[in-house]
């Protein structure tokens, strides 16, 4: 199983997201990646943040963690998604570090209508909103993305 930190980082009601198309669906990612080897998922998260969009940041406390498990390609990931925030820099997309399309604040308010990477804008919400508690969340209802 993969794992792979991501991070929820807010302004004024609204999450950065990436957004990125595959096919016909658009996918609205949060921000992370892979630990390399030796690497810590704090370490991995600020390093990931800082080549895809040229920022410093604060990674927080861990939000919640959930699984998401496409037997399509016989893969799992462990999804380890943390608040984080910007220490210096103004978020701009790296085109030489990622393939999105582009960088798009959503609304919080929005979330449960995107299709989201992981899935968990419904989560998100609810934490946004104190209706929901940190920690393990399961399995991630996500979509298989071609």
């Amino acid at each position: 199983m993969n794992v792979r930190p991501s991070a929820i980082i807010l302004q004024h009601e609204h999450v950065l997201t990436l957004r990125y198309c595959y096919g016909d669906q658009e996918v609205y990612a949060l921000p992370g990646g892979n630990p390399d080897p030796g690497e810590s998922l704090a370490e991995a998260l600020a390093r990931e943040l800082n080549e895809e969009l040229g920022i410093d940041s604060a990674v927080n406390q861990m939000v919640f963690c959930g699984e998401v498990i496409w037997p399509e390609i016989n893969k799992e990931t462990l999804h380890m998604v943390f608040l984080a925030e910007i220490t210096s820099g103004e978020p701009q997309l790296n085109p030489d570090q990622t393939t999105a399309l582009e960088m798009v604040w959503l609304p919080v308010s929005a979330l449960g209508e995107k299709l989201l990477y992981p899935n968990v804008g419904k989560q998100i919400i609810g934490y946004c909103e104190k209706a929901a508690h940190a920690g393990h969340i399961g399995v991630i209802n996500q979509p298989y993305i071609k």
